[in-house]
């Protein structure tokens, strides 16, 4: 399997559910893959089935996986179970919450409008995923934040961007806001949790030639 890479930015596909999926994403050059743990999205998989694909999947690819509110109980389960190597936490955690884990985190931060980023500050976390926000949907929405927010979220730490990325625009969101990485779920989609090959390959392509270029 050749993996395509090109320039430093961390491209993570999220709310997989299929190995297939799985797989076009780790050739086509992505740093990690999301397995969303959260029972009520609809792009939901249970920790046994994402072990199932974690198992096939190349050592050097960083399994993540997605969390809303959760106990810790329900979160350690989910890391024995699966064997992911990273946890992101989409819900409305406080920093409390989200530390004493022994593997990488990421803390998704819903953004409406400017003061949407303050509580970023409390947080220590290993990066932060800008997501936009959208009254009881925790991502996955499908659309487009101001990214101006996201400029000055960098203060704060790593910055992964998602929210309504494409094909179509990632490019333009590399190179205005200079991010640590980007996330896409909706963007290369066929339907929730089914993804379209062509799509993750043009969305990772575009990605990185822009932070080569930027």
């Amino acid at each position: 399997m050749n993996r395509i890479k090109m320039g430093d930015l961390f491209v993570k596909i999220c709310g997989v559910t299929i190995l297939d999926d799985a797989l076009s994403a780790v050739e086509c050059g992505a740093d990690a893959i999301g397995f969303n743990f959260y029972r009520q999205s609809k792009r939901y998989i249970s920790p046994d089935r994402a072990a199932e694909i974690i198992d096939r999947l190349s050592g050097d690819i960083m399994t993540v996986g997605v969390f809303v509110n959760p106990d810790r109980e329900y979160v350690n389960a989910a890391i024995e179970k699966s064997g992911i190597r990273g946890l992101q936490f989409s819900g409305n955690e406080l920093p409390e919450t989200v530390s004493g884990y022994h593997l990488p985190v990421i803390k998704a931060i819903h953004v409406a409008n400017a003061a949407s980023i303050r509580g970023m500050k409390s947080f220590s976390v290993n990066s932060f995923l800008l997501d936009t926000f959208r009254d009881a949907d925790f991502g996955g929405t499908g659309k487009l934040f101001d990214w101006d927010i996201a400029v000055d979220a960098k203060r704060f730490g790593k910055v992964i961007v998602a929210g309504g990325l494409t094909p179509e625009n990632v490019a333009d969101a590399v190179r205005k806001i200079r991010p640590y990485g980007v996330d896409v779920s909706s963007g290369v989609e066929l339907r929730p949790g089914a993804k379209d090959d062509k799509k993750i390959k043009e969305f990772i392509l575009r990605a990185r030639e822009a932070k080569i270029t930027e």
